[in-house]
Parts: structure tokens; sequence; C-alpha cells
């Protein structure tokens, strides 16, 4: 038999490939901004399991915290009751702090002095980071590399060229004594000038073309374009300056000067350590923050999250 004696069969619609299950699937479940844990339900509520552990860990030293403030001093130095206060729960704590002191003044100065190195910062960072990212100038690369060397000190160092230095100036016992010294902030400054390499240069020759300069640039294109990096730079250089108690206790001797954590330091008992009125201090000075966030959570969790601040 030859190979024109065999059958031939009639060509038929070539079928399509069925599609495997993972295929399937990949394309049934929906794509969002959502962490994987797994495709299975155990992973999922383990990984759960997991978060909610460590949730239980950072907020356990919180709630004693705040429990402890809540006590009498007898009752917090009791170790068999450790939990639950054998007395029940007093605002003794939170009287004698702020009967000892001047709690009112301290907030408004700690709101005025973080508010003040607040804006100075954002503003000289931001200008720092554009000078260093869009312009080119002798040294730019030395400078920007003492910058980045500026990161590694701690501001403990410093603590003595400052007092110095605003000693030559007839600064100290003043706002401005303890303002200046806060604004030197190098991280940001990195922060800023690597935020904008990342923005398109086509927006900037535009500008150009209109007749913009260098501060028409940057304050009417680039900051606008920035606004949840330096919102991220304004939320974390506000809580360092809120809670700064080194500087403003070296710097100022007078108690109309002082801020919330050098004032809660000055009150003492002079029979030990007063772990209620220690653990009240601490919640008292703490307390506006927690409302800023609560009124302010959603821009500080967007501005967080999309600059990758998290970890600094």
């Amino acid at each position: 038999m030859t190979s024109t004696d065999l059958p031939v069969r009639a060509p038929s619609a070539s079928r399509p490939a069925r599609p495997s299950r993972r295929a399937v699937t990949a394309r049934v479940r929906p794509r969002g901004n959502h962490l994987v844990l797994g495709d299975s339900r155990l992973a999922r509520v383990l990984a759960l399991a997991v978060l909610a552990v460590l949730a239980a860990v950072w907020l356990l030293p919180m709630l004693w915290a705040v429990l402890t403030a809540f006590k009498s001093e007898r009752d917090a130095s009791d170790p068999e009751h450790w939990a639950w206060p054998r007395h029940g729960l007093t605002l003794k704590g939170f009287s004698t702090v702020w009967e000892r002191g001047d709690l009112p003044l301290w907030m408004l100065n700690s709101f005025l002095i973080a508010a003040a190195v607040t804006a100075v910062t954002v503003l000289v960072s931001a200008m720092a980071g554009y000078a260093f990212s869009r312009t080119r100038f002798a040294g730019r690369r030395v400078f920007f590399a003492l910058t980045v060397a500026a990161v590694v000190v701690p501001p403990q160092i410093l603590i003595v060229p400052w007092f110095r230095q605003m000693l030559g100036l007839h600064l100290l016992d003043t706002y401005a004594g303890v303002i200046l010294p806060q604004t030197v902030a190098p991280v940001m400054v990195f922060i800023l000038k690597k935020h904008f390499d990342s923005l398109p240069r086509e927006l900037e020759e535009a500008a150009r073309i209109d007749g913009a300069g260098h501060w028409r640039i940057f304050w009417s294109v680039l900051v606008p374009l920035s606004r949840p990096v330096l919102a991220a730079v304004a939320i974390f250089v506000f809580i360092g300056a809120w809670n700064n108690f080194l500087w403003p206790f070296v710097s100022t001797s007078d108690p109309a000067l002082m801020t919330l954590p050098v004032g809660i330091t000055s009150v003492k008992d002079a029979y030990g350590i007063q772990y209620a009125q220690t653990m009240a201090s601490a919640v008292l000075a703490a307390l506006p923050l927690v409302v800023v966030f609560l009124f302010f959570q959603r821009q500080i969790v967007k501005s967080v999250a999309t600059t990758g601040l998290g970890g600094q």
C-alpha cells in the first residue's frame, strides 16, 4: 500500500487548549494593591495570627503605662496587683502633675517651637534638595557628600558646639536659640534631593521655555508635585521637635520657655521615683500627638505610605 492509498481525514478545526487551573484562578482573582498572604486559608489565618501577636506586643507597654497613670503611688509600687490596682483607679497622678507644673504654658511652648522648627526645616531642606538635584555649581558633589556624611553624626555630639554658638550670638534662653539648632536635618535634605531626582525634567524644561526661573520652577512646579513627601517630612520633623528633650533642656533656664518634655521632668517628688506621676506625665506629653493623629490619620498614613518613610 502506497502513501496515496491511505485514507485522508478532513481537516478539523483546531480546538483551543484548555486553560490550566492556575491560569483560571489568576484571571478570576482580582488584582489590587493588597498583601498576598497565601492561596490557602491556613496561610492567611497564620499570617493574621502573627500580626495580632505583634500588635499585642506593641500595645501592651502602652496599655501598662496608661493603667499605671491611673493608679495611686501605693498601688503602682505593689508587685502583687500589677494588673489591676487594689484600691481602684484614681486621677491623683494627673492632678499632682497639673498642680505642680504649668502644663498649658509648656504645651503652648512645645507647639510653637515644634511648628517653627517644622516650617523652617521643610523650607530649607526642600530648597537645599532642589539645589543639589536641579542646579550645577562648583563643589556640588563635595557639599552633597558632606551632607550625606552628616546623617551619621549623632545630635548629642553637637550639643556643646550649638551651646557655644548660641552663647556667642546671645540667643540662649530665647525661642530662636531653641529653634535654630533643631532645623539642621541632613537626612531630610537627602530624602528631598532623591525625590526631586525622580521628577521628570520635561516639566522644568517647559517652564523654562515660558520664562520661569529657578524660584518659579521650585515653587510653582516641583513643590505642588511634592506634597506627599513634604507632608511626610513635616510629620517626622514635628514629632521629633515635640519629643526633643536634650537641647531645650540645655539651652533654656527660664521656666517660661520650658517645653512639655522639659517641664514634666521638673515635676518630681523628693521621696524617690513616683511611678504613677511619671506615667501620668508621659501620657499627658503624648496626648496632643494622639489627638493630631486621630484628626489627620488619613493624611498621615497616605503621606508615609506613598513616600516610603516608614522605616525612618
